[in-house]
C-alpha cells in the first residue's frame, strides 16, 4: 500500500462553524495574499464552498493513493472537535481533494483541510475556522470580498502532441477500435498557456463561477476549472452521479444550436458512446449500492461552449462507503478512459504521449461523515508550482469506430474554450 508523503501522523482537528450574513460572491473572497496552492473551491450556481489555508494535508501515489487518502481522513474525522451552531452538508471541517488519472502519474494526489472554510446552502451562509489541538486559534478577520489581478499579456503553444500529432493519434485508436480491439477511447491533448505576470489563481475562480454557473467551479491545490461532469454525490444515505459523454459545439444562434441538440440526441455515434459511460458507472455502483435507478434516454445539457448528452444515475448507498470511497470505485469511468477499462488505460499511455497529471481525475470535497461531492477534473488546467506565469490546459473527447479525427480535433477546442476564456476574462459569445 502506498504510505502518505506527509502528515503520516493524522493531527487532531478542530473546528468551528458560524453563521454569517450572506457574502454574496463566494468566489472573490479569497484574501490576496494565499499561496494558490492554498486556495480551495467548489462552487456552482452561487453556492457552495471556498476556501483557503492549511490546517492538515497528505498526499499519496501509485495504485493505492485512494485507500491511503481515505484511510487518513477516515482517522482525522473520528479524533476532530467539531462545534458549531449549523448543521447543513459542507460545514465542519472538509478535506477538499484532487488525484491522479493513473497509477502511473508522477504528480502526486492530494487531501487538504482548509484553515478557513466559507459557504452558502438553501439561503444560509456559514465560516468554519479549523486549527489543530497543538495550535491555539489566531485572531479570525473579517470575511470581505476580494481584487483579483487579471494576468498580462497571454500566449499559448501546444503540449505534448502538435494538433496533427494528436489527430493522427486519435485516427490509430479509430483503427483499433475498428479492428475490434477495444469500444471506445477517450484521448486527451495539452496546451500551455504563459502569461507576462504571475497568473491570479482567484481571477480565474470568479470568472469560472461567472461564466458556467451551471458547472462546478473547482480548485484544489492548484488544479482548477469548471467541471460539467458529477462523478458522485453522496448525501445522507443517497448517492447521484451525473453522467457525461456525447458532445457538439455550440454556434452562438439559439435556433441553430436546439436543431444541434436535436440532432446530438439522435446520434448513432453519441448515444454508442454515452451507453458505455452509463453502463460503466452503474456496474461500479452496484456492489454499493442498491435501488438504482438509470434512466433509459439521456438528455441534452446546454453549456455555454457546448451541449452534452447527460444523464443522471441514482441510488440508496447500502455500505456506508464514502463518498471517496465511491469516486475510488467509479475512476476511471468509460466517460474519461474508455471501455474496456484496462485495455484502453493502455491505449492512453501509449498514444497520447503524456502525463494527464490529475485531469480527469476526481475532484471534490467530504465531511467527517463520509459525505460529499467528487467532480472529474475536466475544462481544467494545473498552475505550473515551479513558475507562476505558467498553467497547462488540457481537453479529451471519446473516441469510437465512427470519430472523424478532424471533428474531434474541433471539439477538443471548444472544450479548451472555459480555460482560455477564464484566463483572457471573455466568456464564449460575450
Amino acid at each position: 500500500m502506498t504510505l502518505p508523503l506527509v502528515d503520516a501522523a493524522p493531527p487532531t482537528l478542530v473546528a468551528r462553524t458560524t453563521q454569517i450574513p450572506d457574502p454574496r460572491d463566494l468566489a472573490r473572497l479569497v484574501p490576496s495574499d494565499v499561496a494558490p496552492q492554498d486556495i480551495v473551491c467548489w462552487l456552482r450556481g452561487g453556492e457552495g464552498l471556498i476556501g483557503w489555508g492549511r490546517a492538515a494535508s497528505i498526499t499519496t501515489s501509485g495504485e493505492d493513493r485512494f485507500e491511503a487518502a481515505t484511510a487518513w481522513w477516515e482517522s482525522v474525522a473520528s479524533s476532530a472537535v467539531v462545534r458549531g451552531d449549523i448543521d447543513l452538508p459542507g460545514t465542519g471541517p472538509i478535506a477538499f481533494g484532487t488525484f491522479a488519472f493513473s497509477r502511473r502519474s508522477e504528480q502526486l494526489s492530494t487531501l487538504v483541510v482548509p484553515e478557513v472554510i466559507v459557504g452558502r446552502r438553501d439561503g444560509r451562509s456559514w465560516v468554519t475556522h479549523v486549527t489543530t489541538a497543538d495550535r491555539l486559534p489566531g485572531s479570525h478577520p473579517s470575511i470581505s470580498a476580494q481584487t483579483a489581478t487579471p494576468p498580462g499579456e497571454l500566449s499559448f503553444r501546444t503540449g505534448s502532441l502538435s494538433r496533427d500529432e494528436w489527430a493522427d493519434a486519435v485516427a490509430e485508436s479509430v483503427r483499433r477500435i475498428q479492428n475490434g480491439r477495444l469500444d471506445k477511447v477517450v484521448m486527451a491533448r495539452d496546451v500551455v498557456a504563459t502569461s507576462s505576470s504571475p497568473i491570479d489563481l482567484r481571477w480565474l475562480l470568479a470568472n469560472l463561477a461567472t461564466d458556467y454557473s451551471n458547472t462546478w467551479t473547482f480548485a484544489v491545490d492548484g488544479m482548477v476549472g469548471a467541471t460539467p461532469e458529477m462523478l458522485l454525490r453522496r448525501e445522507k444515505g443517497l448517492v447521484t452521479s451525473r453522467v457525461l459523454a456525447g458532445t457538439i459545439r455550440r454556434t452562438g444562434d439559439d435556433e441553430r444550436d436546439l436543431g444541434l441538440a436535436a440532432g446530438l440526441a439522435r446520434s448513432s455515434k453519441d448515444l454508442e458512446e454515452h451507453e458505455y459511460a452509463v453502463r460503466s458507472v452503474a456496474e461500479a455502483l452496484r456492489p454499493h449500492c442498491s435501488s438504482m435507478n438509470v434512466p433509459e434516454s439521456p438528455f441534452v445539457l446546454h453549456l455555454p461552449n457546448v451541449m452534452h448528452l447527460a444523464t443522471d444515475v441514482t441510488a440508496v448507498l447500502r455500505d456506508g462507503a464514502s463518498s471517496l470511497a465511491l469516486a475510488a470505485a467509479l475512476h476511471p469511468s468509460a466517460a474519461v478512459c474508455g471501455t474496456p477499462t484496462q485495455m484502453a488505460a493502455e491505449v492512453i499511455h501509449e498514444l497520447e504521449r503524456m502525463d494527464r497529471g490529475r485531469y480527469a481525475g476526481p475532484v471534490g470535497w467530504l465531511d467527517v461523515t463520509g459525505d460529499g461531492e467528487w467532480g472529474i477534473a475536466l475544462r481544467s488546467g494545473m498552475l505550473d508550482p515551479k513558475d507562476d506565469r505558467s498553467i497547462r490546459l488540457f481537453a479529451g473527447c471519446g473516441i469510437v469506430a465512427g470519430s472523424v479525427p478532424e471533428a474531434e480535433l474541433a471539439e477538443s477546442d471548444a472544450k479548451l474554450l472555459p480555460m482560455r476564456g477564464a484566463l483572457i476574462g471573455r466568456a464564449p459569445g460575450r
